[in-house]
């Protein structure tokens, strides 16, 4: 058996781990640029946090930053991209052939971060058949199968907020262990499966309260 490295055996706080996908853009964008070291200061106050909370969320890998000179992009980038497993492919299954379901599909980014959707399920016949070349929709029915096929790893949940709670049991029965659920509404799952919720009215609300505290608006 292979030796765990120190970062497979440090448990991240929920909130530090919510933090790594902007630090890794932030490097991504510094890595393009062919800028070599960055400061605290400077990396927090482009993802929008105090450099002491940046300097609190990298000290989980040890002492990365160099005294005088800041943060090796490249380095940090690796060891950040294998936190948030994007050194290993992800496939997605996405449940809802409607316009989010067929969006999400379509969006080229998931290829750049190591994620990929490899098929829709709908209950609706007039939605089976191919997409384009590389997807087709399937019979929700054919869940589990397509799972083992194809070798899904996470459902994505475009469903209305009544159906959400059946189509997730319907998952976690196909053999999911992680769902990324859209549908505003909290789901009950086993204990061992993870959910990953995105409610957009949460996301807007969020931003009008910052617009009327930031400018009285």
């Amino acid at each position: 058996m292979p030796e765990r490295t120190p970062e497979e055996l440090v448990t991240f706080p929920k909130a530090t781990i919510s933090r790594f996908p902007l630090y890794f853009r932030a490097l991504t964008e510094y890595n393009h640029q062919n800028i070599g070291l960055v400061s605290s200061e400077e990396m927090a106050q482009k993802v929008g946090v105090t450099p002491s909370q940046l300097r609190k969320d990298l000290s989980y890998f040890g002492s990365l930053g160099i005294r005088g000179a800041g943060y090796d992009v490249a380095y940090l980038l690796a060891k950040i991209k294998e936190i948030l497993g994007m050194d290993r492919q992800r496939r997605l299954g996405i449940i809802g052939a409607g316009r989010m379901g067929m969006a999400l599909a379509g969006y080229s980014g998931f290829k750049q971060h190591g994620l990929e959707v490899l098929a829709l399920f709908d209950i609706d016949r007039a939605k089976w058949g191919p997409v384009n070349e590389q997807l087709t929709v399937f019979p929700l029915s054919e869940l589990a199968a397509q799972r083992e096929k194809l070798g899904l790893e996470i459902a994505v949940l475009t469903v209305p907020k009544a159906e959400a709670q059946k189509v997730a049991e319907l998952a976690v029965e196909a053999g999911f262990r992680a769902l990324w659920n859209f549908a505003p509404v909290r789901l009950e799952v086993p204990p061992e499966v993870i959910v990953q919720y995105e409610d957009i009215v949460v996301g807007v609300l969020t931003l009008s309260h910052h617009l009327a505290r930031k400018f009285g608006t």
